[in-house]
């Protein structure tokens, strides 16, 4: 009996090989369960982060405060003198211009403060009239009550998003309080031993990856001065030439608008947005129709200018972000935190991601074929050394 008819004497198991398994298919679903677990620990990070919002967002307080103290406490270091001292002269004296402006403009904004919440509904309320009135559109009053509602509730729920709704006056004064306190100590603490920690965090890492490692932090670091100083100066531009903008075609309210303007430009894009719109219900309330157009075409043209020409020159590499990267950031804020996380989200993408840039640059010239010589290895070395110096 030949050998092929032996094979085909013997009796059948009756299995049947299943079809092979694509190598696609196959590296997709051990990447799915990788991704499946990398969403589940952000998921569990974010969910705790809104339970200790009120610990969370002192720290970033703190940490905004001693970035922009830092080159001050390290100047008065420099002198020889103790780092607790120095720490405590740095941010005693910001406490005490802080309170020298509060008090030389908290009259005037104290005194007007309270005009601003109606004088915004008073403007919005010509605009529904013009709207239903006198617009080429066909809109009817019920149709702006419903909008006006949605509007609304949308920002109550954002305002109260990731803290459980809107705490009452006492408990809401009560957590400023004590946040801005504990934003201090951690501040001074930061000043005064900022140093050590960075330290002892580079040495938590292996050898071989500790040059890296500090790269990246400083890097972030950076990022995180770059955008205050960046802000700051925006702010206090579009302040200014929107507050004498409104001094000029005669509106009130101007200097509650110049704090609004300053403040919102800690939050890029948006903010501008929404002091533009600001400045413009103010002057249509107080000063009417052709001024409130002026204002809208000013804080137009003042946003473009330091979009497309002050910005990039102001915050250089700290704020290298697309639009579409800063609008979905802070959209993705607000919406897991509320307003704390629409004013967080910026620096804090600019931290992470140019962290990031800094790690994978390391590695990219890390892994440099041999075939590009000494040369090209050695001059990007010395940049990044340069760089940090």
């Amino acid at each position: 009996m030949s050998v092929a008819n032996a094979d085909s004497a013997l009796p059948s198991t009756g299995r049947r090989r299943g079809p092979a398994v694509s190598p696609l298919l196959d590296k997709l679903a051990a990447y799915s369960w990788r991704l499946i677990a990398v969403a589940l620990a952000i998921a569990l990070l974010v969910w705790l982060t809104g339970q200790l919002l009120i610990v969370v967002v002192p720290c970033a307080v703190a940490g905004l405060v001693a970035r922009g103290l830092w080159p001050v406490a390290r100047w008065i270091r420099g002198r020889g003198v103790r780092p607790g001292l120095a720490a405590t002269i740095a941010l005693g004296g910001f406490v005490l211009i802080l309170g020298a402006v509060v008090g030389a403009t908290g009259t005037s904004i104290a005194g007007q403060a309270g005009e601003i919440g109606p004088t915004i509904s008073e403007g919005i309320d010509d605009v529904e009239d013009w709207l239903v009135e006198d617009s080429p559109f066909d809109v009817s009053r019920a149709d702006v009550d419903r909008i006006r509602e949605q509007a609304r509730s949308a920002f109550e729920t954002a305002a109260g998003a990731g803290g459980g709704g809107v705490a009452s006056g006492a408990v809401l004064a009560v957590e400023l309080v004590a946040g801005m306190i504990l934003s201090l100590i951690i501040a001074f603490f930061l000043l005064k031993d900022g140093h050590r920690w960075f330290d002892r965090f580079v040495r938590a890492f292996p050898e071989e990856r500790r040059d890296s490692v500090g790269r990246s932090f400083r890097r972030g670091w950076d990022a995180a001065g770059g955008y205050l100083k960046g802000a700051a100066i925006l702010g206090v531009v579009e302040g200014l030439t929107i507050g004498l903008t409104l001094l000029l075609v005669g509106s009130s309210l101007v200097v509650p608008v110049m704090t609004i303007t300053f403040l919102a430009a800690f939050v890029p894009i948006v903010g501008a947005v929404f002091a533009g719109v600001v400045a413009t219900l103010v002057a249509l309330a107080t000063a009417g129709t052709v001024p409130a157009l002026i204002v809208a075409g000013v804080a137009i043209v003042v946003q473009q200018l330091d979009n497309d020409l002050l910005a990039p020159v102001i915050y250089g590499k700290a704020l290298r972000l697309h639009p579409l990267v800063i609008l979905l950031g802070i959209a993705a804020g607000g919406a897991l935190f509320g307003f704390v996380g629409t004013f967080f989200a910026v620096p804090f993408l600019a931290v992470v991601l140019n962290g990031l840039d800094e790690l994978r640059r390391d590695r990219s010239i890390t892994t440099l074929p041999a075939s590009t010589g000494p040369t090209g290895l050695e001059s990007q070395s010395v940049e990044i050394e340069q760089r940090f110096v």
